[in-house]
């Protein structure tokens, strides 16, 4: 075994017990709570050696309610940001490295095929209940093993088409084990995705479960739920649910716990201090600072900008950072009282097409998959014009690819058919057989219409914005195109059910594409919308879902060789393959360069970074610790 990242780094150091124990500063939200006796003492709730966190600026102070808005009924992923990307590992602020989080630290072997986490003896869950290996294993064993639970387990836990298993070393260390080297475990766990080992208190979600409780049936049938998993998931949630946040019984590891879950139809979700967090500061002050987080549930962005700019919001980074907001943001911040919180670019583009290759209409598929029919769509972009118009000239016409920075940057990747040449697009689209008269619509070569649909967001304005004056475009060399605006939780079903032509998203992976590759790979269950059944293919082993086109096949081999190269070099030359298939293929067409946004925070909030990555894999704010953020008086 070779020792790394053992202790925790960054933002965090280690305490022998003596130093912290005399030292600890209770909340004084909780200290009345203490003296009655209905809560252990401090020092009794945190671990042996707790997590000492060294602020951002200053040591901070205890109290307040944090106000922040959430997308309609499915935008879980706004809570996780904020509370609770608690992994056993975390990215550091400056996203370059993974580092210990709920894990004191850990060791990889030699071979990079076992990994051994040591965790924080006499750490809690929110109830008070011990967290230990027995957590973990029961993830491991009896959730992503069972087949009831998991039809294909969760592909970040899948080797060589094996499953990780787990071994219990001693209370406080647990072992990983993989089929292959895996080199990158330890930045799966860090993203938002590796959360699982942690998710679950064996104590509290284990009556869910047939093998720990006889009598699940009679829950499952009490509850209404189809089957046990379905119960087990609206009590103790997934990853990405909004259930994950609807039960205020459910024991978590995150700074703040469920008050009022979040449910369809609420209107507000609210969350306070977790009596038993794990991380104190360097005057022994426990976090959280702040009491509490109330999540104002709006239903379109519209509101949330008028709330926000309402003196409503002291945090918000999703949504409204748009360069098209900004004015009216800049305008109101004095009087409303925030600043603008700058957010720096992580995606590989701010508008990404995403065309259906598996299409249910035939005819419509015969086309998406035709790469000629994709370069003239391409050249029949005006991306100068989207870029002036839509975001105030500051980008760059660009397609899906990592910035010139990363070292995986491919020009070709990031600059093919970019050029806007309306006559090449209407020569390759007569090449197609496709028809036209005069200045109409095309129709296939049997007369029938051809027309296509995109699906997008109704909160995402900006790609609304986009895609209109693409439509425009696209229809002055024959392309009919519908735009359907849709809440979150209907675009996500629709996806689900392959039941769209062309889906807006941005595009991940523009910094460390490795940590989210769904623009290039058919790997994300939910986000890889070029096709979701050729996930399911992959993710099934070939038993469900639709067989990818061999170009992708071919680069998803490549992805699991690299998922077991313990050798960088020979890893990265994978990747940078993989991405030349990518631009070979042109699956996705991107529309401009991701740019810096801006979000608002109140200019009472502190310990807030001058500026962070703003990305999924990088779930901004949660590697800055929004725990060690605190309120002045002023």
């Amino acid at each position: 075994m070779r020792r790394r990242n053992f202790l925790a780094l960054s933002l965090s150091t280690a305490l022998a017990p003596q130093a912290w124990a005399a030292t600890l500063a209770e909340a004084p939200a909780l200290a009345a709570l203490v003296k009655a006796g209905k809560l252990p003492k401090l020092a009794e709730r945190l671990p042996q050696q707790p997590e000492v966190v060294t602020p951002v600026a200053n040591v901070g102070k205890h109290g307040g309610i944090l106000r922040n808005a959430l997308a309609g009924d499915a935008d879980h992923n706004a809570i996780l940001r904020i509370v609770g990307n608690m992994g056993l590992t975390r990215w550091s602020p400056d996203f370059q490295k993974p580092v210990p989080n709920v894990a004191a630290g850990w060791d990889e072997s030699a071979d990079a095929r076992s990994f051994t986490f040591k965790l924080r003896p006499g750490m809690k869950w929110s109830d008070g209940h011990p967290f230990t290996a027995d957590d973990i294993l029961f993830c491991i064993n009896d959730l992503l093993a069972n087949k009831e639970f998991f039809a294909v387990p969760p592909s970040q836990y899948v080797v060589a088409g094996k499953l990780v298993t787990a071994t219990k070393q001693d209370d406080h260390t647990v072992t990983f084990h993989f089929a292959e080297p895996y080199r990158i475990f330890p930045e799966v766990l860090a993203g938002p995705l590796g959360q699982h080992p942690v998710l679950y208190a064996k104590h509290y979600c284990q009556q869910f479960v047939p093998k720990y409780n006889p009598g699940v049936a009679k829950m499952v049938a009490d509850s209404h739920q189809p089957n046990w998993a379905s119960l087990f998931r609206a009590k103790c949630g997934d990853i990405e649910v909004p259930a994950r946040w609807a039960n205020p019984e459910r024991p978590v590891l995150d700074p703040w716990v469920v008050e009022r879950g979040y449910t369809g139809g609420t209107t507000e979700v609210t969350m306070r201090r977790n009596p038993y967090f794990w991380q104190v500061d360097t005057a022994g002050n426990q976090l959280p600072y702040i009491d509490g987080i109330d999540f104002k549930v709006v239903s379109n962005e519209q509101s949330m900008l008028l709330a926000v700019i309402g003196g409503q919001i002291d945090l918000q980074l999703r949504y409204i950072p748009s360069i098209g907001n900004k004015p009216i943001l800049a305008q109101h911040a004095d009087k409303a009282g925030y600043v603008l919180q700058p957010l720096t670019p992580t995606d590989a583009n701010a508008v990404c097409i995403y065309l259906n290759q598996t299409d249910k209409d035939e005819k419509l598929k015969g086309l998406l998959t035709n790469k000629t029919f994709r370069i003239a769509l391409s050249h029949a972009m005006d991306r100068d014009s989207i870029n002036e118009i839509v975001f105030l000239g500051q980008s760059k016409p660009w397609q899906v690819a990592p910035l010139p920075g990363d070292s995986f940057y491919n020009e070709q990747l990031a600059t093919q058919y970019l050029k806007f040449d309306p006559k090449k697009a209407n020569e390759l689209l007569d090449s197609l057989g496709l028809k036209r008269s005069g200045t109409g619509p095309r129709t296939y070569p049997d007369g029938s219409k051809l027309f296509l649909t995109v699906d997008v967001m109704v909160n995402e304005t900006a790609m609304i914005d986009t895609i209109q004056m693409v439509k425009k475009q696209w229809a002055d060399v024959g392309i009919d195109l519908g735009i359907n605006t849709m809440e979150r939780s209907q675009f996500y079903n629709r996806g689900q059910d392959n039941a769209y032509d062309i889906d807006l998203e941005a595009a991940t992976g523009g910094v460390h594409p490795t940590t989210d590759p769904r623009a290039w790979l058919a790997v994300h269950q939910l986000d890889s919308r070029q096709s979701i059944p050729w996930v399911q293919w992959y993710t099934s082993g070939g038993k469900l879902g639709i067989a990818p086109s061999a170009s992708m096949q071919e680069r998803l081999k490549l992805w699991d060789q690299w998922k077991q190269t313990a050798d960088q070099a020979a890893a990265d030359a994978l990747v940078k393959k993989i991405l030349q298939m990518a631009a070979d293929a042109f699956e996705t067409i991107g529309t401009v360069q991701a740019l810096t946004v801006f979000g608002i925070r109140s200019k009472r909030l502190m310990n807030v970074p001058a500026s962070m990555p703003n990305g999924w894999t990088y779930p901004n704010p949660a590697p800055t610790l929004p725990q060690q953020y605190y309120f002045t008086d002023a």
